[in-house]
Parts: C-alpha cells; structure tokens; sequence
C-alpha cells in the first residue's frame, strides 16, 4: 500500500484529487489536512509515501510546513501560484498542479512520481527548492519555529538579534530563544539589509534595537540593545554598521 496525505484548505480540491486518484488503487488516502498545523502532525504521524500540498493556506503556508520537517516526503504541489514560483518549481525538479488542473496533467505527475518511487528516494532537492521559494518577499516577514510539538510564528519585527549556534541560529525575542535550522547566511542574504546587519560571524541584530555602541578592544566595538543585550561588533562589521546608521 502507498500512502498518501492531502493538505488543502479548500474541500473542493481536496475531493478532486481522490477523485483523480481512483485511477491509481494502490495509493490510499489516509488523512486530509485544512491547514499546514495538521498536516506537520499527519506527516510526522503517518510517514506518508507522498503528499499533495497546496502553498497558500492559512495559518502557516506550505513552504514554512516543509521547513519545520524533519524530513520531508515526496511533494506534489498543488497551486494557483505565480509564474516565478512555477519556474522554481521547474528548476528543481519538484512536480506541481497549477490550479485549476486536469486528469490528464495529473496522470503525468503520478507517473513521474512513481517512476521515482521505484528508486531509492530520499528527496534531497526539496530542502534546496524549500530555501529558494522562502527567498521570495512575502516570505521574509516572519520566521516559523517548532517547538516540540507546537508551531510559533515569530514577526520579523520582533526579533532582536540572531545568533550562531552550532548547526542552527538563535532567534532573540523578548519571549526569549528560539532555534531555527538555518545558516546565518541565509538570514544574511534575506533580511532586509536597512532594518539587519551582521556585525560579527555569529550575531546579526536588527538596527532599531540598538540603544548605543561602545569601544573595545583590538578595533572592536559592542552594540547595547533596548534588551541590555551586549553584542560584539567586529571590525569587517563595524563599516556595516556605521553605514546603515548614517554615521
């Protein structure tokens, strides 16, 4: 039996996916989602063979699902999405249903799918389209965390600072840490530049915190935070920081 999970926050194209899945008896249905919230529970519950997932739903979307995995299935997308995503989606080998889809485009994505599932699959592609499509504006105005079996979004404008830590970053809020499986570089390249600066290899704090920076020692400074937070400042970061600062 190959098991497959729905998660669509509209009924209508969640019934016409089993219907268009009548045609393949060997995959069997085992839970529809609303929302991304249930469809983190159902993938970690039920290890699904592979998964129709639509992008835009409420609460958190599709690509912030994905990213709270700890490992992701097969995806098929199913989207009303923009041309730039369906390109993404091209680029990196992850099949899609452009809303509103027919039988016939349906069959191709099976039979693409299942023409990998007869190899060993481990979809190392999908974290990559994952980091690519979460580059896209709309996807930079919060960041979503797990937290054991809950999901907390955190608005970018509450974060103080990132930290390193280790293979994960810290975000600092007033509610206090939270880790998220990104690189620093990432949050680098992503945030807005006006608003996050990285001052150091392993710290980047958001510009409206700062309350005043200091001297230190070798060329170095340190940025004092609304917080009390004391964040050291190098001398490659220093230049940054001044420039966003207008000084």
């Amino acid at each position: 039996m190959i098991k497959t999970i729905i998660i669509d926050d509209e009924p209508l194209a969640r019934q016409i996916i089993k219907e268009y899945l009548s045609s393949f008896p060997e995959i069997h249905v085992i839970q529809e989602c609303n929302d991304g919230f249930e469809g983190i529970k159902a993938i970690t519950q039920h290890q699904p063979d592979l998964v129709f997932l639509d992008i835009q739903m409420p609460k958190i979307n599709g690509f912030e699902m994905l990213e709270l995995l700890d490992k992701v299935p097969p995806i098929i997308f199913t989207t009303a999405f923009d041309e730039y995503a369906v390109k993404a989606f091209e680029t990196h080998a992850v099949d899609y249903l452009l809303k509103p889809f027919a039988k016939e485009r349906f069959d191709r994505a099976m039979h693409k799918w299942m023409g990998q599932h007869k190899q060993s699959f481990e979809n190392e592609k999908t974290p990559n389209w994952i980091e690519t499509i979460s580059q896209q504006p709309d996807q930079q105005q919060r960041v979503v965390v797990k937290l054991g079996n809950k999901v907390k979004i955190i608005p970018i404008q509450e974060i103080h600072y990132f930290e390193a830590d280790d293979d994960y970053v810290k975000i600092q809020t007033q509610e206090g840490g939270f880790l998220k499986n990104k690189t620093m570089q990432y949050f680098e390249q992503n945030l807005d530049p006006k608003q996050f600066v990285r001052v150091h290899r392993s710290f980047i704090i958001q510009v409206q915190q700062i309350t005043r920076i200091e001297p230190y020692e070798k060329e170095s400074h340190i940025a004092m935070l609304k917080s009390g937070a004391r964040i050291p400042v190098s001398k490659s970061g220093y230049p940054k920081l001044k420039a966003v600062l207008g000084l």
